[in-house]
C-alpha cells in the first residue's frame, strides 16, 4: 500500500510528520509522501521516523496556483528543502495565505461568527495555517455541527466568508519545484472543473513546460475520471500518482492508502515517481 498525497501539523493536518508516519506503518503503509501546504518543515522529521519504522519516505509539498474557476494545487515530489528560491516563494505563499485567513475572519465575525487569531493559530500548531484550522475552531465554538459545514456555508469557494488569496501561475508553480530538484504533478485534477478539452489543454502546455505526473488516483474520482486522467497522462508522456489527501481524524474523512474505501492505488505508481527521480530529467 502507497500513499503519495497526505498533510500533518507542519500545515493543516492533525498529526505530527512523526505521528502521521507511525499511523502509516500501523496502517501497513509502505510508501508514503508528505505533501503539507507551501511548507517543507515537516519533511525531516517524517523522514526520520520513516526511516526509525522502516517505510519508504518520499519527501513532497503542494503549492496553490491560480485557476479559474476551480482550484488547482501542484504537487512536487523529492524537492530540495534546501533551495533557497523555493523557499523565497514558499515564505511569500505563506504571507499570502495569512493576509486572507486576517479577511476571512473579520467577515466571520460580521456573519456572527467570531473567533480570536491565537484560538486558530494554536490548533494551527505549524508555520502554515488556512481555512481547515478555521473550520475546527468553528466547530469547537458551536457555530457549525461539522468540518464540512464550516466549509459548506462559509470558507469554501463562493461561501459567505470565503476570501482569495495571493497565487502563483501553474506554470511557476512546476518551473520552481522543477529548479528545487523537484518533480511536478498536477493534483486532483477533478477540482480544476475545466471541461475534458480544456484540461487536456492545460497538461498539455504544463507537460512542455516540465510536467511529470497527474495525480490520477485520488478518493473523491469516479472511475471514469480516473480512466480519463490516466489517458490524458499516457498521451502527453506523464506518469500518474495518487493519495488519499489525509488529514487525521474530523477532516476530510480519508483513510491513508484507500481513501474513502475506493482506492486502489497500483506498486507501480511509486516505482514510476522513484524512476523518474533516478532519471533526473524532464520526461
Amino acid at each position: 500500500m502507497i500513499d503519495l498525497h497526505t498533510h500533518s501539523t507542519a500545515s493543516d493536518g492533525k498529526f505530527s510528520p512523526a505521528e502521521l508516519v507511525r499511523h502509516a506503518q500501523a496502517m501497513g503503509i509502505k510508501v508514503i509522501a508528505l505533501t503539507d501546504h507551501d511548507t517543507l518543515s515537516g519533511l525531516e522529521e517524517a523522514s526520520e521516523e520513516a526511516a526509525r519504522v522502516g517505510i519508504e519516505f518520499i519527501p513532497g509539498i503542494e503549492i496553490s496556483a491560480e485557476n479559474d474557476p476551480g482550484t488547482l494545487h501542484m504537487l512536487g515530489y523529492f524537492i530540495d528543502p534546501s533551495d533557497a528560491e523555493l523557499v523565497e516563494t514558499l515564505s511569500w505563499l505563506r504571507g499570502g495565505r495569512d493576509d486572507r485567513n486576517h479577511i476571512i475572519l473579520a467577515k466571520l465575525a460580521e456573519l456572527g461568527c467570531p473567533l480570536e487569531w491565537d484560538d486558530v493559530a494554536n490548533l494551527a500548531g505549524g508555520e502554515s495555517m488556512g481555512r481547515p484550522h478555521i473550520a475546527m475552531a468553528m466547530v469547537n465554538r458551536g457555530y457549525v455541527a461539522t468540518f464540512k459545514d464550516a466549509f459548506d456555508r462559509y470558507l469554501g469557494k463562493g461561501a459567505a466568508a470565503y476570501t482569495d488569496r495571493d497565487k502563483m501561475t501553474p506554470e511557476v508553480a512546476t518551473e520552481r519545484i522543477r529548479s528545487a530538484g523537484g518533480l511536478p504533478v498536477l493534483a486532483h485534477p477533478q477540482t480544476l472543473s475545466l471541461t475534458d478539452d480544456e484540461l487536456s489543454d492545460l497538461v498539455g502546455r504544463l507537460a512542455s513546460m516540465g510536467l511529470a505526473g497527474v495525480e490520477a488516483y485520488y478518493y473523491s474520482h469516479s472511475e471514469e475520471e480516473t480512466a480519463f486522467y490516466m489517458t490524458l497522462a499516457r498521451k502527453y508522456g506523464l506518469i500518474v500518482t495518487g493519495g488519499s489527501d489525509f488529514h487525521g481524524p474530523g477532516m476530510i474523512e480519508t483513510r491513508l492508502g484507500v481513501g474513502r474505501g475506493n482506492m486502489d492505488i497500483p506498486n507501480s505508481v511509486a516505482d514510476d515517481l522513484k524512476k523518474l527521480h533516478q532519471k533526473g530529467s524532464p520526461r
